[in-house]
């Protein structure tokens, strides 16, 4: 989808109809006109034109001049335009704020599971979780997912939201996640990103993301559940903190030792046990 493609949908969004968007860009290009030359400009049909203008004109987006015997257009300017669409959503969600705080019957104790489809949706809900945080982030996260919420993230840590936890990747730029050791090691056993964020102690959401449009999480703001996710990733932070801190010798008896705990829990045969990375 090409900019100007984009920015007609975008217009949509906001209450335009494409004839609109059409009419109001093309006189942002060229103005004053008239009706004639907006028609032929945007492409918009003659016998739709000057009912596309007038709606434009109720809407204070077009003025018009009468000139002699003909009347031209010009377009409001795009820093008022932008101004005058900011004020009237935000009225719009101030308002839907209001009702909605009003209305809403919040239950002191919510334990509900809610599934979540689809890797961008996913992401997409995340970003909007982190985007309302208050006081502390704690993430169990792969680099692939990371970086389709670092601006969010960013902003989160930049207003002074804590962050902590484990980072699956080779390029770790937050200093607040420990590098999980042996990625090759996890992804043979595993064969799947999984994710685990948890925001304010309050929201968890925790499942697959790495099988596209099929990956799947949960999420909930049910207290035992977040209780336990907070207990993986502090475990899984102090196994990975404490590698850190050993010698070679000393992490290789380490990783040999937790390995065969892995194989023993799991009941890996001798065979699967070898095909896994080391």
């Amino acid at each position: 989808m090409n900019n100007g493609t984009q920015i007609i949908e975008d217009m949509k969004t906001l209450g335009f109809s494409e004839y609109e968007a059409k009419a109001y860009l093309k006189l942002l290009e060229e103005y004053p006109v008239n009706g004639y030359t907006v028609s032929k400009n945007s492409g918009i049909p003659r016998s739709r034109i000057y009912e596309v203008l007038e709606s434009l004109k109720d809407k204070q987006i077009v003025f018009e001049q009468k000139k002699e015997k003909s009347t031209l257009y010009h377009p409001l300017d795009p820093k008022l335009l932008v101004k005058k669409f900011k004020k009237h959503f935000n009225e719009v969600l101030d308002n839907l704020n209001d009702y909605t705080k009003r209305i809403y019957l919040e239950e002191q104790s919510d334990n509900r599971l809610i599934v979540i489809k689809g890797r961008k949706k996913i992401m997409d809900f995340l970003s909007m979780l982190i985007v309302d945080s208050k006081k502390r982030i704690v993430l169990s996260i792969w680099e692939e997912e990371i970086n389709d919420i670092s601006d969010v993230l960013d902003e989160a840590i930049d207003r002074g939201v804590m962050v902590k936890g484990i980072y699956f990747g080779k390029n770790n730029r937050y200093k607040e996640l420990a590098p999980h050791r042996r990625i090759e090691r996890y992804l043979s056993e595993k064969k799947e990103r999984y994710i685990t964020v948890i925001i304010d102690g309050v929201h968890v959401v925790s499942g697959v993301v790495s099988r596209g449009e099929n990956s799947q999480v949960t999420w909930t703001k049910d207290a035992g559940f977040i209780e336990m996710s907070e207990d993986y990733i502090a475990h899984d932070l102090m196994v990975n903190l404490y590698s850190q801190k050993l010698s070679n010798d000393e992490k290789e008896k380490y990783e040999k030792f937790l390995d065969n705990v892995r194989k023993e829990y799991f009941g890996f045969t001798e065979e699967e046990f070898k095909n896994f990375n080391k």
